[in-house]
C-alpha cells in the first residue's frame, strides 16, 4: 500500500523536479515538485469528498433540458459555426504581420498533407509511411512543368495532382495484399527510392540543388509576391480539401473504409472491393499530397530533395494521430498545434521541447484516439448492398441445406 502511495503521488512530482533541474536550479525544481504535489492533494480531497460528482451532476441537469432542442439546431448551429470560422481565418491576416501570415500559411500546408493521409491511414486503415513521397512528386511535377515547359501555375495544380495520384493508384495494386507492418515497411521503402531518384537523377531533377527559377502563381498581370496572397490561395485549397473529404466520409465509400479498417475480412465478406477501396483510398490521399506540393514549390520557387524526407512523413502521421485518426477536424486541429505550438514555445527555448515533449507523451496517456478522436461507429449497409448480402446469405443457406 505504501509503495503504491510513494509512486503515485512522491515519485510524479520529483520526477518533474529531476527533469527541469539542469534548466532552472534546485531552487525552482522543488517549487515545481511542490505545486504538482499540491496540486496532487487538491485533486484527491475533491474526488474524496465528492466535489467532482457534485458538479457533474449539476452539469447534467442543466444540460438535458438543452439535450432535447440539440437535435432540432444541429444542423443550423454548424453551418453558422463554419461561416463564422471561416469569416475569421479570413480577417485574421488583416491584423498581422508577414511573419505570422507565414506561420498560419505553412500550417494550412500542413493541414492539406494531414488531410490527405488521414484518408489512407485514418479512414480506410491503411498504414502509409512514404505519404511525403507523393508531397515530393507533386512539387518536382510543377517545378519541371515550369522551368522546362513554362506552365502555369494553375494547369500544373491539377496535373501534380493527377500525376501523384496515378502514383498512389501504382503504389496501391503494388501492396493489394500487405497489412499492418508490411504495408509500413513497404511504403517506407517506396519513399526512400523516391528520395535517391531525386538526389541522383542530376540531369532531370538537379540532384541536391534542386530546382531554382520555379515561375509563382499569377492572374494576369498580378503575381503572387506576399505572405498574404499564399495564405489565402493555401486557405482555398484547404477548405475545398475538407469539403471534397467530408462529403466522401459521408458517402458509400467513406463507409466502405470505415468497414474494411474495423475489419478487413469481414467487409470482403458483404461484397466490399475492398482492392479497390485500397486503390481509392491511396490515390485520393495521393492527390491532396501532390496539391500541396506544387502550392510547396509555387510559394517558395525552389525545389529539393532535403525538403522531402522521411521525417516529414513521421511529422504528417503525428498530426492525424495527435487529432484523431479518421477525424477530419482533428487532422487539421493536429497540423495547426504541430505548426503553431512550437513557435509559440520559442520564447521558452530551454524548455521548449519538455514542454513539447511532456504534452505529446500525456495525449498518448490519457486520450490515444487524439484531440477529436474518430468514434467507433457502427457501420450500415446501402441498401443496394443489404440486399446482394441477404441473397449471398440465402444461396449459401440453400447451400448447406443440400
Amino acid at each position: 500500500m505504501y509503495k503504491t502511495l510513494f509512486l503515485k503521488y512522491i515519485f510524479i512530482p520529483l520526477w518533474f523536479g529531476f527533469l527541469v533541474f539542469p534548466f532552472t536550479g534546485i531552487k525552482n525544481a522543488v517549487l515545481l515538485s511542490l505545486a504538482v504535489f499540491a496540486s496532487e492533494l487538491l485533486f484527491l480531497n475533491l474526488i474524496r469528498f465528492g466535489v467532482l460528482i457534485r458538479i457533474k451532476e449539476t452539469l447534467t441537469s442543466i444540460s438535458q433540458p438543452l439535450a432535447k432542442n440539440a437535435a432540432l439546431l444541429k444542423n443550423r448551429t454548424a453551418v453558422f459555426a463554419h461561416i463564422v470560422l471561416l469569416a475569421f481565418l479570413a480577417l485574421l491576416p488583416l491584423f498581422l504581420n508577414n511573419y505570422y501570415i507565414d506561420v498560419l500559411t505553412l500550417a494550412g500546408l500542413y493541414a492539406v498533407l494531414a488531410l490527405g493521409l488521414n484518408i489512407s491511414v485514418g479512414l480506410a486503415g491503411l498504414l502509409d509511411l512514404g505519404y511525403i513521397a507523393f508531397y515530393a512528386i507533386g512539387a518536382y511535377t510543377y517545378a519541371l512543368l515550369s522551368t522546362k515547359l513554362g506552365v502555369s501555375f494553375w494547369l500544373a495544380l491539377p496535373v501534380g495532382g493527377i500525376f501523384a495520384s496515378a502514383v498512389g493508384f501504382i503504389l496501391g495494386i503494388i501492396t493489394l495484399r500487405l497489412r499492418g507492418d508490411y504495408l509500413a515497411i513497404v511504403t517506407l521503402g517506396f519513399i526512400q527510392i523516391v528520395h535517391l531518384v531525386l538526389n541522383n537523377w542530376n540531369s532531370l531533377t538537379g540532384g541536391p540543388n534542386g530546382i531554382l527559377g520555379i515561375a509563382r502563381p499569377s492572374i494576369a498581370s498580378f503575381e503572387f509576391t506576399q505572405p498574404i496572397h499564399f495564405y489565402y490561395l493555401i486557405l482555398g485549397i484547404a477548405v475545398l480539401a475538407a469539403i471534397v473529404i467530408t462529403r466522401l466520409n459521408n458517402s458509400r465509400v467513406g463507409r466502405a473504409w470505415i468497414a474494411m479498417r474495423e475489419d478487413e475480412i469481414a467487409a470482403e465478406a458483404v461484397g466490399i472491393d475492398t482492392t479497390r477501396m485500397k486503390c481509392l483510398a491511396f490515390s485520393l490521399g495521393a492527390f491532396w499530397a501532390g496539391i500541396a506540393g506544387v502550392f510547396f514549390a509555387g510559394k517558395f520557387a525552389f525545389v529539393s530533395p532535403e525538403s522531402f524526407t522521411f521525417f516529414e512523413s513521421v511529422f504528417v502521421l503525428a498530426m492525424v494521430v495527435l487529432g484523431g485518426m479518421g477525424s477530419i477536424p482533428g487532422a487539421i486541429i493536429g497540423a495547426i498545434i504541430l505548426i503553431i505550438l512550437p513557435e509559440i514555445l520559442r520564447g521558452f527555448a530551454s524548455y521548449r521541447m519538455i514542454i513539447f515533449g511532456a504534452a505529446l507523451v500525456a495525449m498518448m496517456a490519457f486520450r490515444p484516439q487524439g484531440i477529436i478522436g474518430s468514434p467507433r461507429r457502427k457501420v450500415e449497409l446501402h441498401p443496394e448492398d443489404e440486399k446482394i448480402y441477404l441473397q449471398e446469405m440465402e444461396s449459401l443457406y440453400e447451400v448447406e441445406k443440400r
